[in-house]
């Protein structure tokens, strides 16, 4: 049994990972539209249209603007919040041959050999939620668009295999940067975006050490620079002994697909 994951967009300008388990093909978000998508997922050696369903995390257009283009041409399921669903205003979609799935924060469900539990967040969205995938014993969880990493939250990220985990942020450059205060304010909120720090601090204080691999996505373009974001990372997982690899994740070209048997 093996999985394949490949971040193939993270920022601000569009969000979509893709994650294929033995029989399933997954995407959580759609942030990129049809065409890059289609080009990215060819990149990584992907059929552009195998894609079975869509996890949407929330309704911000960074996460969410090509699933209207992406269901015109592909027959899938999309999974979203009732929240999401409303401030999407999903049922105005011409959903053609695909399919709207509602869930619920905390109840898992099955597509095909994936078991998948959404579990909520504290970001500024109507009813925002992170995702873990597991099947056949292997775990992938992305957690991005949160503002801080409550317990409730932290629990969700034990035993996976791999981690996908926001580093939005460098403190320091956001308070000296070019943002006005009431966005530099809600960047750095509770419901806003994790940092840097914020990421080192879950290593230190909530981390178990499992995952093989620590992907840092959602970093800015204006407010962090990558080396600075994972060298974060890097010092906290040596701090604490674990061998967590750390990588990084691009807003321009999808990552290298990592497989995990």
């Amino acid at each position: 049994m093996t999985m394949i994951v490949s971040v193939l967009g993270s920022g601000s300008r569009g969000n979509t990972t893709f994650i294929r388990t033995e029989t399933t093909r997954i995407l959580i978000d759609a942030g990129l539209s049809r065409k890059e998508l289609s080009r990215r997922l060819a990149a990584i050696g992907e059929d552009p249209n195998g894609v079975d369903a869509v996890l949407v995390t929330h309704e911000h257009n960074d996460h969410a603007a090509g699933l209207k283009t992406l269901i015109k041409d592909l027959s899938i399921q999309v999974f979203l919040t009732a929240g999401t669903r409303r401030a999407m205003r999903a049922d105005d979609i011409p959903f053609n041959g695909s399919h709207m799935v509602e869930i619920t924060p905390g109840i898992a469900f099955q597509i095909g050999d994936a078991e998948i539990t959404p579990f909520a967040v504290p970001h500024d969205a109507a009813e925002p939620v992170a995702f873990s995938i597991c099947s056949d014993g292997i775990r992938i969880t992305q957690l991005t668009d949160t503002g801080h990493i409550p317990d409730s939250v932290a629990e969700h990220l034990k035993g996976a295999n791999l981690l996908i985990l926001e580093s939005n942020h460098d403190l320091e450059m956001l308070r000296v940067g070019p943002y006005p205060w009431s966005l530099k304010q809600r960047l750095l909120g509770r419901y806003g975006h994790l940092s840097n720090t914020g990421v080192a601090q879950f290593i230190r204080e909530q981390f178990d050490g499992t995952a093989t691999y620590l992907m840092l996505a959602h970093l800015s373009e204006k407010n962090n620079h990558p080396a600075v974001a994972r060298q974060e990372s890097l010092k906290a997982m040596r701090e604490c002994g674990h061998k967590t690899s750390v990588t990084l994740t691009s807003q321009q070209e999808p990552t290298s697909p990592i497989r995990i048997s």
